[in-house]
């Protein structure tokens, strides 16, 4: 792509996100399961179906490796499950409870092998919840929880409900883990447009049955009506998709005309304590961060200052109480603070501390290969990419042998067709790799213009695994778009600032 048909690229995408601010999300296995299992007389319904039916895979389960098939497995299956007890009208009854029995024996193989599971949102309150509907069905317990989980935090949860007390607002995302205790709880309110913790499956569990109330139903008519039947994970999503897309862009040079109504609502969007992703879910450090990046990039800079309600005495937290931490999260604090400072010089010595104190953080937190693993993505090439360009630009001299060690790993790990990526070579996890590698004076050109080719040509296919995490993977579409167009942009730059030597390919355009 030359400079205008990327200027181009980047506004079309700019209009989508304003012709539908809800975002742009791939379909979940598991979401879709629970609104089969929960919500039989929705729109849909037979679609819903359909797509759990047609997504099984060649071994009976759903979703990707290394654990994450587990909970949309445990989803699919109690699904289907649930339409053959309450017998359903289907269109081939023998083959959904083919599919069924698959993914019971798939399950059940699992149990033998019992290993490590992800860090997923609410992974250990969805597990329990599937396994004993499904123990349910079928009567005595032939599923066991996995090792070391349990279902006490779970009851903990339900009897709360049960009993009218609050439960923390990032749990209303999951809310379904409630059961029947979630039906109409006076301690969750839909917002105004009916959304419930921005969660299709945790709406229909709230609404019971479509008796309920009404904005309740229509918004999750509405949001199947959008997809055709499957729902995704995590929806709407309209802040946290159009920071992260402007923040690509922008970071990188794209020369777009971004709608002053866009920056507008960003800025909007940022309270006391941040930003949510989107409606119905609590504000969170991550989302307030790349926001406040994209505001700074985009000339309408604003102080940082709510960042400080995630403050610890070490890092940053996602959201109070968090379990665990997140080296993204921190990437992106250091992104937001140090882009204030820089486009604020007075205000610096105000935030050098904490700039000071994050990088140190996340080269703390480098693991011995040069990488970086994440919560919030199931690829060490986001979280390494993450970490490296906000050390680059704002970790100083210090932060140097981790991003040249961070490099090495990347150089490492070129397959073969030239792409990057966890299980296979994916276009998304090569561009982080070639934004890694680009971050070099000495860039190794090589590595950069074999992913390169391999990045056009996986970009034609335009067919991007889930790899980022909610309760099960998910894409971003919009978001994973801004990546690739980002990183093209980027190369061209260095290209047209630093020619490699030797002849470049010819789809690489520095017009």
């Amino acid at each position: 792509m030359s400079g205008a048909e990327l200027t181009e690229a980047g506004n079309e995408l700019l209009s989508g996100l304003m012709l539908k601010p809800w975002g742009q999300v791939s379909p979940s296995a598991y979401e879709t399961g629970r609104l089969v299992s929960q919500a039989p007389w929705l729109v849909g319904h037979a679609e819903r179906i359909a797509f759990l039916v047609a997504g099984q895979q060649s071994d009976g389960g759903w979703g990707a490796p290394d654990g994450y098939g587990l909970v949309p497995t445990l989803s699919a299956t109690e699904a289907l499950l649930s339409v053959l007890r309450r017998g359903d009208h289907v269109r081939d009854t023998e083959r959904v409870g083919l599919v069924a029995e698959r993914g019971l024996a798939a399950l059940l193989a699992w149990q033998r092998d019992d290993g490590p599971l992800p860090d997923m949102p609410a992974i250990e309150l969805v597990v329990p919840s599937l396994v004993a509907l499904i123990n349910r069905h079928l009567g005595g317990d032939p599923l066991r929880l996995p090792s070391g989980m349990s279902d006490a935090k779970l009851a903990v949860i339900r009897s709360r409900l049960d009993s009218g007390g609050a439960v923390p607002e990032k749990l209303v995302h999951a809310l379904e883990v409630a059961g029947d205790a979630a039906r109409g709880v006076s301690a969750v309110r839909p917002t105004l447009a009916g959304i419930v913790g921005a969660s299709p499956a945790a709406a229909a569990a709230w609404l019971g049955d479509p008796k309920g109330p009404s904005s309740v139903r229509r918004h999750l008519e509405a949001v199947v009506r959008a997809h055709g039947g499957p729902v995704p994970v995590g929806y709407p999503i309209t802040v946290f998709e159009r920071g992260w897309v402007l923040s690509w862009l922008a970071r990188t040079g794209v020369s777009v005309d971004v709608p002053p109504e866009m920056v507008a609502d960003l800025r909007l969007a940022i309270g006391p304590s941040g930003t949510p992703a989107g409606p119905g879910l609590p504000a969170d450090a991550d989302t307030t961060s790349v926001a406040l990046y994209a505001l700074a990039l985009l000339g309408a800079p604003c102080p940082p200052d709510s960042l400080a309600a995630y403050e610890t005495d070490s890092h940053f937290c996602t959201w109070p109480g968090e379990e665990g931490s997140s080296v993204s999260v921190n990437a992106h604090v250091l992104d937001a603070y140090g882009q204030y400072a820089r486009e604020n010089p007075n205000a610096a010595g105000r935030y050098a501390a904490v700039i000071g104190k994050v990088s140190h953080w996340l080269c703390a937190h480098q693991n011995p290969d040069g990488n970086w693993h994440d919560r919030w993505h199931a690829s060490p090439f986001y979280a390494t990419a993450s970490c490296v360009l906000a050390l680059h630009e704002f970790g100083g001299g210090a932060a140097r042998k981790a991003t040249a060690r961070a490099v090495r790993w990347v150089r490492a790990t070129q397959r073969a067709n030239g792409s990057w990526g966890r299980w296979t070579g994916t276009a998304e996890e090569t561009a982080y790799a070639i934004q890694i590698l680009l971050t070099r004076e000495n860039t190794d050109w090589d590595a950069v213009l074999r992913g390169h080719a391999f990045l056009l040509a996986a970009e034609a296919k335009a067919d991007h695994p889930p790899l980022w995490h909610d309760k099960d993977l998910y894409l971003p579409v919009s978001i994973v778009r801004a990546v690739i167009l980002a990183t093209r942009q980027a190369v061209r730059t260095r290209l047209a600032g630093a020619p490699p030597p030797g002849r470049l390919p010819s789809q690489v355009c520095t017009a």
